[in-house]
């Protein structure tokens, strides 16, 4: 057998499809959610009719949908398929459909209780906002399932190390270990806010609230939630993508340096997202600011190592000139569709990283803070190379693990194109806007187009009307792959699953680097606990000492507290 094949049980193929179908489908009932956030707002619809006409409501199921429950699905059947493959090791299969099973039922469960009303809070359910019990028990049961999910996998990494000692860890591998390193130390803080802070408070056993502690518990989570999501994109980027291009890896070690460094820099950054915030001291959102601009390192070194590798698998196919590797590349090769996914994430990725070097620093923050610049940079990020990552490797999953021929080649070829398009164009309507005060998140009522409206500006309305545009092209963008996503699923089977063998395109290194310096996590890990422990000691010791008394819930809806 190729060292590029592995035979995967029945029961491995099964559980993989599972983890990809159904969070496809509530990915898809969340991008609507956000096509009629967009038509609500430039006054074309009164109300979101799937939602029962509730604009925070509509806003919750979009952002928890997408931007929670479809990367959490994804990053581990991803890793259940990617982990197993590099190894060559099975799972175990009963550990892992526990852990999907628990995913499964905590996300249907907190959508119910998005969808019936009971737990409008956004996806960043920041307090004195409060849900139903329901929701938190559904949210912790997501997470403790992705945690069950990765912890099945130590064994057969360190059966493999036992095995090939002296050996480097396939760079997949050291890829996907990062990222649920970053997403279980991160997930701890958000952890002890529900369980300690939101879940009493929403049972009744406590009054009041400090929101100041449990918005600094939840940017703790929040901003390297970004990294999780970013990370198996990475993984993508650095393994299948260079091989796509039909050239190599141009340096498997600065892959492996930019693992290491996310470990490290992407979780004592949190603050930034609370410059606003009175009770944290200044000196110490200065540390977060310098802790930000950091780890935009590993994504300019990540930038010049994947350009090289399409250089060099340009210079291959006979490129001259400069530039002229650029014209080489398979853009359009429908047989090639994958490459589309990964090279449209990383265009969009330039103009969401330049992006997010302005929200890190603390002037320019706050001239965007709270304006509709925040949303047009974080669909740059998130739905930009994350989402057409995620996209791209969904349909690559679900045509290996249930052995079918991907339908619509040139559909699914098309869609990140036509995606890509419709992002730029409404992110552009969103920061322009911004940058001209237009609010997010807020609800008066009456759409920002509608001169009836408090918050009316006209000389938000071209840009209001271009988030329309963007966000319309974004949508055909996404139908276009639905249908070949689901026509795959539908399809037939190329033969028996038991003769099937799943395969992936695995780059080769341009040279050989050792790295020895780099074969082990606990360094690394050892430096963040560190870091983590130094920048957040006395931020929570400042929020403590500055925040007494706590608040009773309040409704997005209303401004009665909820008594």
């Amino acid at each position: 057998m190729s060292d590029y094949t592995f035979r995967f049980s029945k029961s491995e193929k099964r559980l993989v499809a599972v983890l990809i179908i159904i969070p496809m489908v509530l990915l898809f009932i969340g991008v609507y959610g956000g096509l009629m956030q967009t038509l609500f707002r430039a006054g074309i619809i009164q109300s979101d009719p799937f939602v029962g006409g509730d604009y925070y409501k509509g806003l919750t199921f979009h952002g928890v949908l997408n931007a929670i429950v479809f990367t959490t699905f994804f990053a581990v059947a991803f890793g259940n398929a990617i982990i197993p493959y590099s190894l060559k090791k099975n799972l175990n299969a009963t550990i892992a459909w526990v852990a999907g099973i628990l995913m499964l039922v905590g996300s249907v469960v907190a959508a119910i209780v998005i969808l019936i009303g009971e737990a409008t809070v956004l996806y960043t359910f920041y307090p004195p906002l409060k849900a139903h019990p329901l929701f938190y028990i559904g949210l912790t049961l997501l997470v403790v399932g992705s945690w069950v999910a990765s912890a099945n996998w130590v064994p057969m990494y360190l059966q493999w190390r036992k095995e090939n000692e002296g050996k480097k860890t396939p760079l997949a591998v050291v890829g996907m270990f990062t990222t649920f390193i970053v997403w279980f130390i991160a997930t701890l803080a958000v952890a002890v806010e529900i369980l300690f802070m939101l879940l009493p408070w929403s049972l009744g056993w406590i009054d009041e609230i400090n929101v100041m502690l449990a918005r600094t518990l939840f940017w703790f989570f929040g901003h390297p939630l970004v990294y999780f999501w970013l990370l198996p994109a990475y993984v993508m980027y650095y393994v299948f993508m260079p091989k796509m291009a039909g050239g190599k890896l141009y340096s498997d070690m600065a892959g492996r340096l930019v693992f290491m460094m996310f470990i490290v820099f992407s979780v004592p950054v949190g603050t930034h997202h609370q410059y606003m915030d009175p009770a944290i001291s200044s000196q110490w959102k200065l540390l977060h600011g310098i802790f930000t601009f950091a780890v935009a390192l590993p994504s300019l070194i990540t930038a010049f190592t994947l350009a090289a590798s399409l250089e060099y698998a340009g210079r291959l196919k006979g490129s001259k000139g400069l530039f002229g590797w650029m014209g080489k590349l398979p853009y359009f090769k429908k047989e090639n569709w994958f490459f589309a996914y990964m090279i449209t994430g990383l265009i969009i990725f330039i103009f969401g990283g330049i992006g997010g070097i302005i929200n890190a620093s603390y002037q320019m923050n706050t001239v965007v803070h709270n304006t509709a610049w925040v949303p047009g940079h974080f669909h740059l990020t998130v739905a930009g190379p994350v989402m057409l990552a995620f996209l791209g490797g969904s349909l690559y999953l679900v045509g290996q693990f249930l052995n079918k021929e991907v339908r619509l080649k040139a559909w699914a070829m098309l869609s990140p194109y036509v995606y890509t398009i419709g992002l730029l164009i409404m992110s552009y309507g969103l920061k322009i806007g911004g940058l001209m005060g237009m609010p997010r998140r807020t609800n008066t009522g009456a759409s920002y187009a509608n001169p009836d409206s408090v918050l009316y500006q006209a000389d938000w309305i071209p840009y209001i009307d271009l988030t329309v545009i963007g966000g319309s092209i974004m949508f055909v963008g996404i139908v276009m792959y639905i249908i070949s996503f689901f026509t795959t699923v539908f399809s037939k089977s190329k033969g028996s699953e038991e003769d099937a063998v799943v395969t992936f395109p695995i780059s080769e290194p341009l040279h050989d680097e050792p790295a020895t310096w780099l074969r082990n996590f606990k360094p690394y890990i050892i430096i963040a606990i560190i870091l983590i422990v130094l920048s957040y000691t006395p931020v929570i010791y400042d929020v403590l000492q500055a925040t007494y008394g706590g608040s009773p819930p309040f409704s997005p809806d209303s401004p009665v507290p909820l008594r």
